[in-house]
C-alpha cells in the first residue's frame, strides 16, 4: 500500500517562498513548531502534507535597532529577544519570561507567538500596549499594520490568503512603570490570558497610559485611559476607583466576559494603579 509522503520546502528567498506557496496552496508556513506540536496528542506527530519551513529565510532572523525603533524578524526566537537585555521594553520581557521554560523559548519564535490562529498568546498584549507595527507580505506587496488593527473584534488575525508576518517594529519609548499578570484560564478555552499596564510621566504628571488584555480576544479601552491623562502622581484613590468603575461598565456593555475573568481584570487594574497612590 502506498503511503502518502510529506513534502517540506526550505525556501531561501521570498520569491521562492511565494512561488512554492502558489504551487501548493495548502502548504503550512512552519516556524518554531512549538504551538503546532502542542496540539498533538499522539506519540508520533501528524504533519500537514505540505510544509513551508521559514528557517532559511535570512531576513526573518534579523534584529536591528535605530534611535526610535527595535525591528525584529518574525523567526527570532523568544530567548534571543530576552537576551537582548534592556533594549527590549520591560513589559515585553516580562511577558516572554512568563512563557513556559527556556527550552521551549529557545525554539518558539516571536512571529509564531503572534500569529497562532486559535487565540492571542503572550506577546499580543504588550505589543498592542507598546503600539508596535507588523510588516506583512504576500507575493506582490508589503504592508505595515498597527497591532491594534491586526485582530478583529472576535480576535481573528487580519492576515489575507497566503500573507505572512515578516517583521515587528517596536517604538523605543521610555515607560516609567509597567505591570503584568498572566492567568491560566479554564473557563474560556484560551491557552493563556495576559494583562499589561504601562505608563509614563513627566515631572510627576501622567502623560500616557495603556491597559490591554489578550486571551480569547483583545480588550483595550482607550476612554478609561483618558480619565487619568494629566493627573499628578501619586494618584488619588478616587481617580483609581473611577477607572475601575469605567472598566466594569466597559466589560459589561461591550463584552460577554465571564464573572471570574472580569474579577481578575478589575483586580489587576485596581491593584496596579493603587500602587501609584499615597
Amino acid at each position: 500500500m502506498d503511503v502518502e509522503r510529506n513534502q517540506i520546502w526550505f525556501p531561501t528567498s521570498f520569491q521562492e517562498l511565494f512561488s512554492t506557496w502558489k504551487q501548493f496552496p495548502d502548504a503550512l508556513p512552519f516556524a518554531g513548531g512549538t504551538q503546532f506540536l502542542r496540539g498533538q496528542a499522539q506519540r508520533v506527530p501528524v504533519f500537514p502534507r505540505n510544509i513551508l519551513s521559514l528557517d532559511r529565510l535570512e531576513e526573518l532572523h534579523r534584529i536591528t535597532r535605530t534611535e526610535r525603533y527595535l525591528e525584529i524578524g518574525a523567526m527570532v526566537k523568544l530567548n534571543e529577544l530576552i537576551n537582548l537585555g534592556k533594549v527590549v521594553p520591560e513589559v515585553l520581557t516580562q511577558c516572554l519570561l512568563g512563557i513556559t521554560g527556556p527550552q521551549i523559548r529557545s525554539l518558539a519564535t516571536i512571529g509564531g507567538n503572534i500569529c497562532t490562529p486559535t487565540c492571542r498568546l503572550d506577546a499580543t498584549a504588550p505589543m498592542i500596549a507598546l503600539d508596535a507595527h507588523y510588516e506583512v507580505r504576500n507575493a506582490t506587496a508589503t504592508r505595515w499594520i498597527a497591532t491594534s488593527r491586526f485582530y478583529s473584534a472576535e480576535g481573528a488575525l487580519s492576515l489575507g490568503p497566503q500573507e505572512l508576518l515578516t517583521r515587528i517594529r517596536i517604538p523605543l519609548d521610555q515607560w516609567t512603570y509597567s505591570a503584568y499578570t498572566k492567568y491560566k484560564p479554564q473557563e474560556t478555552g484560551a491557552e493563556s490570558e495576559v494583562m499589561v499596564l504601562i505608563l509614563r510621566n513627566q515631572k510627576n504628571v501622567l502623560t500616557d497610559i495603556r491597559i490591554v488584555f489578550a486571551g480569547d480576544r483583545v480588550i483595550h479601552d482607550k476612554s478609561s485611559e483618558s480619565l487619568l491623562m494629566g493627573k499628578r502622581l501619586p494618584l488619588e484613590r478616587k481617580h483609581v476607583l473611577m477607572v475601575v468603575d469605567h472598566w466594569k461598565t466597559h466589560l459589561a456593555l461591550g463584552y460577554q466576559v465571564e464573572d471570574l475573568l472580569q474579577a481578575r481584570l478589575v483586580n489587576f487594574i485596581e491593584s496596579s494603579l493603587l500602587a501609584l497612590t499615597n
